[in-house]
């Protein structure tokens, strides 16, 4: 118990440590959700506060795929024609 409200203590470095790696994993679980539509993530990773561990869940497993087009080539993306140099 002590050691709880030593790290509870406003003058500890580890307090501003965990709240820097909350914020920053919320953050991006936000953007995230909300830049793939999914409200019901979006709200509860708004409300519900777990020091990063249920917005690394939530990227780990949830986070719909990206899509990538790295190794496309033209011609196969709206079937065009190749670019010619």
């Amino acid at each position: 118990m002590n050691n709880i409200m030593h790290v509870l203590n406003p003058n500890s470095p580890i307090l501003y440590l965990l709240i820097a790696w909350s914020v920053v994993w919320k953050g991006i679980a936000l953007w995230h959700s909300a830049r793939n539509k999914q409200l019901i993530w979006y709200i509860t990773l708004l409300i519900v506060n777990t020091v990063g561990i249920l917005e690394i869940i939530y990227l780990v497993f949830f986070k719909k795929k990206e899509i990538s087009f790295i190794n496309c080539s033209p011609t196969k993306i709206g079937n065009k024609r190749p670019l010619k140099n």
